[in-house]
């Protein structure tokens, strides 16, 4: 969950149903592929092993972009973008 500008909260799930969609098809070629896109070695395993079972019946629209009002400094609209929760 975090919160950004609306223009860059509306890219961010394209980016993450790609990844989410990567890891749900699993396969050493996909991790190796996501940890090359992924500085981070901890979030690729995330990635595999406690989002992709999570979504694993899901086809698609694993985000939530919630209109949160303006930011002070420059009236720019904010949204918060957080990942759907499914059990």
């Amino acid at each position: 969950r975090l919160e950004a500008p609306l223009p860059r909260a509306k890219e961010l799930p394209r980016f993450a149903g790609r990844l989410v969609a990567k890891a749900k098809r699993g396969g050493l070629h996909n991790r190796r592929l996501l940890a090359s896109r992924m500085p981070d070695k901890a979030a690729v395993k995330k990635l595999f092993d406690e989002l992709a079972p999570r979504y694993e019946s899901r086809n698609g629209g694993y985000t939530r972009i919630v209109k949160t009002g303006f930011r002070h400094g420059d009236s720019s609209p904010m949204a918060v973008i957080e990942l759907v929760e499914e059990s």
